[in-house]
């Protein structure tokens, strides 16, 4: 039996670890996304074996959303990929969350939100028709309810979809420190996720491995810190 989150000032942050993006047959596949699986189960493992609360961004389009384009440039449009009701929108199995709230783009009532959020004792998943995690309009209304100390984040694509979840959490939640976990991230650009890696770096961002989660002590180094 799975524990209830106990640490709520320490959550995992999984981005977009879908088919479409992490199997070498989906539409939208993050070259090498494969070799990340294993690392990725872990971190998963972890987290609902130490009662750590996960908080996962998932595309979730219709042909219509702007990001999906027949003619894509790579950078704001791609090809059709997470469509809605298809099995490339699911999340691969060893990344299943545990009895997910699910929180759609739309707005929310701050305080009904709040409510809901406080009472749910699972995961929490955010529905985006954008690249951005933070184009959810209530990722920062439900931070500030989990008010986390750190955020230990990791998944695909390291130089689009984390890029945004980054940055937006350095630009909003400045007091949050941020660990990304490189071993469990990829790029599409290796080129581009070399100098994305050291700016994060100098940023504050501390760069870590898997193996430091799951059997280094890093959590339990956090929960001190913030207790």
């Amino acid at each position: 039996m799975p524990r209830a989150p106990r640490v709520p000032r320490v959550i995992f942050w999984d981005v977009d670890t879908q088919y479409d993006f992490m199997k070498a047959d989906g539409k939208l596949y993050v070259p090498d996304a494969e070799q990340l699986v294993a690392n990725l189960k872990k971190l998963t493992d972890y987290a609902h074996g130490h009662g750590i609360r996960i908080v996962a961004s998932a595309d979730d389009h219709v042909p219509e959303h702007a990001e999906i384009s027949a003619t894509p440039d790579w950078k704001e449009t791609f090809p059709q990929h997470c469509l809605r009701g298809t099995p490339g929108q699911r999340k691969i199995p060893e990344t299943a969350l545990r009895d997910p709230l699910v929180i759609e783009p739309e707005p929310q009532d701050n305080a009904a939100l709040a409510a809901r959020v406080r009472g749910h004792r699972g995961d929490i998943l955010f529905h985006k028709h954008r690249f951005d995690v933070f184009s959810n309009a209530n990722v920062l209304p439900v931070l500030d309810v989990l008010n986390p100390h750190d955020i230990v984040l990791y998944g695909v694509a390291l130089d689009v979809c984390d890029k945004y979840a980054i940055e937006g959490l350095l630009q909003h939640r400045p007091q949050t420190r941020i660990f990304a976990v490189v071993d469990a991230m990829k790029p599409i650009d290796r080129d581009v996720a070399a100098q994305l890696l050291k700016e994060w770096g100098e940023e504050g961002v501390r760069l870590v491995k898997t193996s430091e989660v799951v059997v280094g002590g890093l959590v339990d180094e956090l929960v001190r810190a913030s207790a």
